[in-house]
């Protein structure tokens, strides 16, 4: 197990135009309103990914032509005190750590 840098890179595009917006196909929006993240306090999931999710060990699950991909597995406390269970999933290349995307853990003990 593997810890990831707390200042991996989160582009603020993969927050806003992707996992808060609804989207036809693959909406995550609806899952992360159950803990109040919307559109208006991306920032606040941002943090919240930092200081609750990168803090936890992550597992190596792939190399790709891209780089390695790691996999956290976590709880996400949202803004109301909800709990989400969350896999997000990173990419290591080159020396940095970049947010590739997350989604509901469906192998969490709920």
């Amino acid at each position: 197990m593997a810890f990831l840098p707390q200042d991996a890179i989160i582009v603020e595009e993969k927050l806003t135009k992707y996992l808060l917006v609804p989207l036809p196909k693959d909406d995550k929006s609806k899952f992360l309103a159950r803990a109040g993240y919307t559109l208006e306090n991306w920032q606040q999931l941002e943090r919240d990914l930092r200081a609750q999710i990168l803090t936890q060990p992550a597992e190596e699950i792939e190399t790709t032509r891209y780089g390695q991909k790691y996999a956290i597995r976590a709880c996400l406390r949202g803004i109301n005190g909800v709990e989400l269970n969350i896999l997000t999933i990173w990419m290591v290349a080159n020396a940095t750590t970049k947010f590739v995307t997350l989604v509901p853990d469906q192998g969490a003990n709920s």
